[in-house]
C-alpha cells in the first residue's frame, strides 16, 4: 500500500535518480525546471524560491509516494491560474526500477483521492506527451479522456501534448 507525503529537499536526490537518461528527463517535463542533467540544488530552488513555476502564491504542492519506507514515485498539484475548482497533476515519475509495476496507477488514484476528496476539485486535469505511452495508458486506466492536443518544442523537437481531463462525476469509475 502506498502511503503520499509532502516532497521535502531531501527528496530531490531520487528524482534526480530517477532520470537516468534525457528522454526519460523529458518525457518526466524536466526541461520545464531546467536543462539536463538536474542538480538536487536546481530542483529545490523551482520547488521553493520559485513556487515551482507558479505566478500564484499558495498554488504548488508537491508530493512524494512511498512503499514502507522507500520512495518510488512523485508528482505535483497545482491550480491552473488560479482556479480552486480545477485542479492540474503533474511533473508525474516512478522510480526507473518500479515502472511497469502499476505504480503510477496507484500513486496517481492517492492524488485523484486528494484532489477530489480532500481538496474539493470539480475537475483535474493533467498532460501527457504522446510519445509517452506508458503514462498515457496509466491515465486512461485511471478514467482521464483526451480533450485536446497541441504541439510544443522538447529538445529541439516538435513534441504533441495530450491534454487530459476527469470530473468529479468521472472519479471513480476509471
Amino acid at each position: 500500500m502506498l502511503r503520499l507525503r509532502p516532497y521535502k529537499p531531501c527528496d530531490a536526490d531520487a528524482i534526480i535518480g530517477w532520470c537516468r537518461d534525457q528522454k526519460t528527463y523529458h518525457l518526466w517535463g524536466g526541461e520545464l525546471i531546467g536543462p539536463y542533467p538536474l542538480s538536487a540544488e536546481a530542483l529545490n530552488e523551482v520547488y521553493f524560491a520559485r513556487n515551482g513555476l507558479c505566478a500564484e502564491p499558495d498554488n504548488f504542492y508537491p508530493f512524494m509516494a512511498f512503499d514502507g519506507d522507500e520512495p518510488v514515485g512523485h508528482f505535483i498539484v497545482r491550480y491552473p491560474a488560479g482556479d480552486h475548482r480545477v485542479l492540474r497533476l503533474g511533473w508525474v515519475i516512478v522510480d526507473a526500477a518500479r515502472r511497469g509495476q502499476g505504480i503510477g496507477r496507484q500513486m496517481l488514484g492517492l492524488g485523484l483521492k486528494l484532489a477530489f476528496e480532500i481538496m474539493g476539485a470539480e475537475k483535474v486535469t493533467i498532460g501527457v506527451y504522446a510519445q509517452n505511452v506508458p503514462g498515457y495508458r496509466c491515465y486512461r486506466a485511471l478514467g482521464f479522456v483526451p480533450v485536446s492536443t497541441r504541439d510544443t518544442t522538447v529538445g529541439g523537437e516538435t513534441w504533441q501534448v495530450v491534454e487530459m481531463e476527469m470530473s468529479r462525476e468521472q472519479y471513480g469509475q476509471g
